[in-house]
């Protein structure tokens, strides 16, 4: 004799599982799990995993489905990059473009984008463009209040901006990746003076400074470190009016010339952007590039190959790789709700000479 199936409300009937169930298994609220469930932000990573596990638990989702939520989307990650003639800053969007198995666990996709350089209204346009097609945004800031102010506007609308390579000050940025730029002056200065010798202790010498653009903090704090350092360290040494090469080898080149035109007596120059081989040309065309200490930024293929023959003595330099791996981790703590700077490794100057070429 066929049994007559139970009775939708009796004992034995099977239920499905509800909201509630898979909250009270996964232990957080029933608006946590309505969140999870409909793909809606502010749910940390791991809570959105235990989640997910305990409706699968449960049969809520079919497995297919499960799945696909249990593969979050990548965090959409752009870099703004100055356009132009530095090749650190080339490099560095060379890195972005390669590397992306380097941040491949961190579930990230990062690309580059190149904007007008030292335009701030450029790059305050460029942020609020890409601020509404990605997640987060890293860049390099000019001091500028247009650019202080579309930064404020992405952090009200909740998405992270990190300063990459020069800070940006009184700003809304959740962290800057980057050298101590102050110190990096100090040690330029530093240097130079070492390689001057008897000269720089003495009032017949000049050293020079040539800039891409003081409207970068980096390069304003730089600056500030050469000159302090010379003038409590050797005081006799005269530091000339701070030039403007825009980071283009062309106008260094120039600017060198004319620096070399109107002191006899140079004994240093050092470069505080990019642009160094202009420098280096007009040094070899005088004449000089035995005699004037050079020192400058950023281990390219054109500062090697000036550190080679021997027109530049030193450069200090960071790693691109690691500026943009620590980049990535900053927003990757800030989607799984850890502090920002959790793990992320202090960015350390290097100074290399022709005897240490890497």
């Amino acid at each position: 004799m066929a049994q007559t199936p139970p009775h939708p409300s009796s004992p034995s009937s099977p239920r499905s599982p509800r909201i509630p169930d898979i909250a009270q298994l996964s232990g957080v609220s029933t608006a946590t799990v309505d969140r999870v469930l409909n793909q809606r932000s502010g749910v940390r990573n791991a809570t959105a995993q235990r989640v997910l596990q305990a409706a699968a638990t449960l049969g809520y989702l079919p497995q297919a489905e499960l799945h696909a939520a249990l593969q979050p989307q990548p965090l959409r990650l752009m870099v703004l990059i100055p356009e132009g003639s530095n090749r650190f800053l080339q490099m560095l969007g060379d890195v972005i473009g390669y590397a992306q198995d380097h941040w491949a666990p961190f579930n990230v996709r990062c690309q580059a984008a190149y904007i007008e350089s030292f335009n701030p209204d450029a790059l305050a346009k460029a942020l609020l463009h890409y601020g509404k097609r990605c997640d987060g945004i890293a860049f390099m800031a000019l001091e500028h209040p247009v650019v202080r102010e579309a930064v404020a506007q992405l952090a009200e609308q909740g998405v992270p901006t990190v300063t990459l390579i020069s800070d940006l000050s009184n700003s809304r940025r959740v962290a800057y990746v980057g050298l101590d730029n102050r110190a990096a002056g100090r040690t330029a200065a530093y240097l130079i003076a070492r390689f001057m010798g008897p000269l720089a202790h003495s009032r017949n010498a000049h050293v020079a400074m040539i800039v891409g653009s003081l409207r970068y903090r980096a390069h304003e704090e730089r600056e500030a470190g050469f000159l302090h350092l010379f003038e409590e360290q050797f005081p006799l040494v005269q530091v000339v009016g701070v030039r403007e090469g825009q980071d283009d080898a062309e106008r260094n080149y120039r600017q060198a010339r004319a620096l070399l035109e109107q002191h006899d007596d140079l004994a240093g120059i050092y470069n505080i952007g990019g642009g160094a081989e202009g420098i280096g040309r007009a040094l070899k065309e005088a004449g000089a590039d035995r005699k004037i200490v050079f020192i400058g930024h950023g281990l390219t293929p054109d500062t090697r190959a000036l550190l080679i023959d021997g027109t530049m003595d030193a450069v200090i330099t960071q790693n691109p790789q690691g500026a943009v791996m620590n980049c990535v981790r900053i927003f990757a703590n800030l989607r799984d709700g850890r502090e920002p700077t959790s793990g992320v490794e202090t960015t350390r100057s290097q100074v290399i000479f022709r005897e240490n070429l890497p």
